[in-house]
């Protein structure tokens, strides 16, 4: 079974970069421990007047493995302040290579 993709970009406003990229690190710091978690990259845009300016690529071993870490309370607690920044995930399937 091929795993899942998810993808998530960021807004983020300018000089707000250093408390985006604190959140991001707190919320990586517990996605690796969580069950079903494959790797992350955190890719920042080379264009200043990007929408997104952080998008986030992330491998899981299932949706279901995602979706569970998506409810818990920890990770609400992990991304206190992330409102901040709207962000706009998704699941992916690779599809073709």
């Amino acid at each position: 079974m091929s795993k899942i993709v998810a993808i998530n970009p960021f807004e983020v406003a300018p000089g707000t970069e250093a408390e985006a990229l604190k959140i991001w690190d707190r919320v990586a710091a517990f996605m690796n421990r969580q069950p079903g978690f494959v790797s992350a990259k955190l890719h920042q845009s080379v264009d200043p007047n990007a929408k997104f300016h952080l998008v986030t690529v992330a491998e899981w071993e299932s949706a279901e493995h995602f979706m569970k870490v998506l409810a818990s309370d920890e990770l609400k607690d992990a991304a206190k302040g992330m409102e901040a920044f709207p962000h706009y995930p998704g699941l992916y399937q690779v599809i073709r290579t």
